[in-house]
């Protein structure tokens, strides 16, 4: 882990996916830009699968330019 965080070494996507499991996050949590970015993808990972599509519902009416 040390050396992943020195820029050492990069984990594999096997590794990345323990990790990942591990801190309770999505792996796609390992690549936001940002922090709100990732807070996003934590809180949208956690939600049921009803949740997700009526949440990705709304988006798609407040934001219909982006398909």
């Amino acid at each position: 882990m040390n050396q992943y965080e020195q820029g050492k070494r990069v984990p594999d996507f096997g590794s990345l996916e323990l990790i990942a499991e591990a801190l309770d996050v999505p792996v796609a949590y390992f690549f936001c830009k940002d922090d709100k970015m990732a807070e996003l993808v934590k809180l949208f990972d956690h939600l049921s699968e009803e949740g997700k599509e009526a949440l990705l519902a709304k988006l798609k009416v407040q934001l219909p330019d982006l398909k």
